[in-house]
């Protein structure tokens, strides 16, 4: 009898899939130019203006985009040919690269202008970063899920800690022009590897659906599915206060240390570092602690690094601070990408990273400004030892939410819904459509069955359910009858195909305390025009 051979799952098993080693070199030699850009942009910025509030836009720019347009991005991802996409959305960026690079040589940039081009960027990186983000199952199988995201993380901070230094380097030796110049130069290879990458192609049985209609329904999964809830208070609660010590960190390196643009690129190098090794063993560390205990140890390790940046002000041991702040960060952010990955079906995935990505830049965005003003008002080290107390204090506020309560539950399509039986064909855009379907219960499971109707209702929602109720007879009391409406038969018969293996089991428990030989009873009811 043949044996199935066991799926390596160390930390560098993904590279076996060829798909994602090409992807993943390009992307981190795509990114240290972008970190390139971001060292150029912020030390440009210090130099520009010297307010704290105007270099904390630097960050603000940055990372709001992807709070403004992630939804969007997400449902685009979902809907369109995400190769084209990504091909697309580069070219635009190279363009917006060079075109900086060229104001920077001429020396006609001022903050507005720098802030427009860094705001540009980054809405071109919003509109890519659900779809980065939901290409990685199909490139990897889902043993390996887990490794393929914290590769991608430590591969973000191998350019975080290539790119900086380099940067750092470059300014002093060849001018402020060189980062972005490179970075315009770094988007060849991504493009190289997309266009020759040949992902495969998603079959569709059903019609696309509208911009709208793919926005509204990935917002809907989301907040009717407690794992990603979970996992988006514990990510509020974090990003909100680490963007502290990213939005200081050119203020940390010029005022509170002396130091210039290479010390700047150091410090962003040792966070790169840190968070590599932290990659490295994290593994290890999770199999240990667990996802739950590894972001509290992230988060404690962060509010340490920012309470040490406030009361030793030494270049040394903030680099060896930063060095912890890699760590600390590749430790609790993998932990939440892996807990919104595993909680979410393939059909959504891309919408469900857009929220998780609009919160994480939200959080930063909104507390860049909040910190950036504090520091202003008050001083850069109020503004740290303010963020650090709050880490601490929400951490201890959420801990027992937990996360990856998805990792268990088979969310692909089970096809376990049988076909609507129809005497003639319905229009697709015709609704909305209720849905009735009655139970016959014993006394002794009245309790158990309102109990698992609960949990039915969340799933119902999840897929598109609204005015969902749950009726008893008024004179038969073991009669119950569920109903909700879908918008349109076309959305209901997008529910048949999304309902999941995690939904067919709370229904054969509500089907096991079903009276009688035959299943509920189904009705479709269609509004009449």
């Amino acid at each position: 009898m043949n044996e199935t051979k066991p799926v390596e799952t160390g930390p560098w098993a993904p590279f076996r899939h060829r798909a994602f080693a090409f992807l993943w070199v390009a992307t981190v030699i795509s990114n240290v130019g972008t970190w390139m850009h971001d060292v150029g942009a912020g030390w440009l910025m210090t130099e520009l203006s010297p307010s704290p509030l105007v270099v904390s836009l630097v960050q603000a720019a940055t990372t709001l985009p992807v709070f403004l347009f992630a939804i969007f991005a997400g449902a685009l991802a979902d809907l369109m040919d995400r190769r084209k996409l990504l091909i697309s959305v580069n070219l635009v960026m190279a363009g917006l690269a060079a075109g900086l690079s060229v104001m920077v040589y001429l020396q006609l940039v001022t903050p507005s202008i720098l802030i427009l081009f860094t705001f540009l960027m980054g809405s071109c990186a919003a509109l890519m970063a659900p779809a980065w983000q939901a290409i990685v199952p199909g490139l990897v199988d889902k043993p390996r899920l887990g490794a393929a995201i914290a590769l991608n993380s430590m591969g973000i901070n191998v350019s975080r800690a290539i790119g900086p230094a380099l940067a750092g380097f470059l300014i002093v030796s060849a001018g402020l022009v060189s980062p972005f110049a490179l970075n315009t130069l770094s988007f060849l290879g991504i493009l190289v590897v997309l266009f020759f990458w040949k992902p495969q192609e998603n079959i569709q049985t059903m019609p696309r659906e509208h911009m709208i209609g793919a926005m509204r329904a990935g917002l809907r999964y989301v907040f009717n599915s407690p794992p990603v809830i979970a996992t988006l208070i514990r990510a509020v609660a974090f990003f909100l206060f680490a963007s502290a010590y990213w939005a200081m960190l050119p203020l940390i390196a010029r005022n509170m240390l002396d130091g210039g643009a290479q010390l700047y690129g150091i410090l962003l190098a040792s966070v790169g570092t840190g968070a590599v090794c932290g990659a490295i063993v994290l593994p290890k560390i999770k199999a240990r602690l667990g996802a739950d205990k590894t972001v509290m140890a992230g988060t404690t390790g962060t509010a340490l690094v920012m309470v040490s940046f406030a009361l030793v002000q030494h270049p040394v041991v903030a680099v060896a601070a930063s060095f912890i702040a890699g760590a600390s960060w590749i430790a609790v952010l993998s932990s939440l990408n892996v807990s919104t990955q595993t909680a979410l079906p393939d059909w959504v995935r891309a919408r469900g990273l857009s929220v998780f990505l609009t919160l994480f830049f939200g959080s930063m965005s909104g507390g860049s400004v909040v910190w950036g003003w504090l520091a202003e008002k008050f001083s850069i080290e109020a503004a740290l030892l303010t963020a650090g107390a709050g880490a601490i204090i929400l951490m201890i506020a959420t801990m027992r939410i937990r996360l990856n309560q998805g990792a268990d539950l088979d969310l692909s399509p089970s096809m376990h819904w049988p076909e609507p039986i129809l005497t003639e064909s319905i229009e697709q855009d015709r609704g909305p459509v209720m849905i009735r379907i009655s139970y016959r219960i014993t006394p002794e499971n009245h309790e158990t069955f309102r109990s698992l109707m609960n949990e039915m209702r969340k799933a119902r929602q999840r897929h598109g359910a609204y005015h969902w109720g749950l009726h008893q007879d008024s004179i038969d009391h073991n009669l119950f009858v569920e109903t909700w409406s879908e918008g349109s038969w076309i959305e209901h018969l997008r529910h048949h195909k999304r309902v999941s293996g995690a939904d067919r089991d709370i229904q054969e428990k509500v089907n096991r305390l079903h009276l009688g030989d035959t299943k509920p009873k189904v009705d479709h009811l269609i509004a009449v025009d």
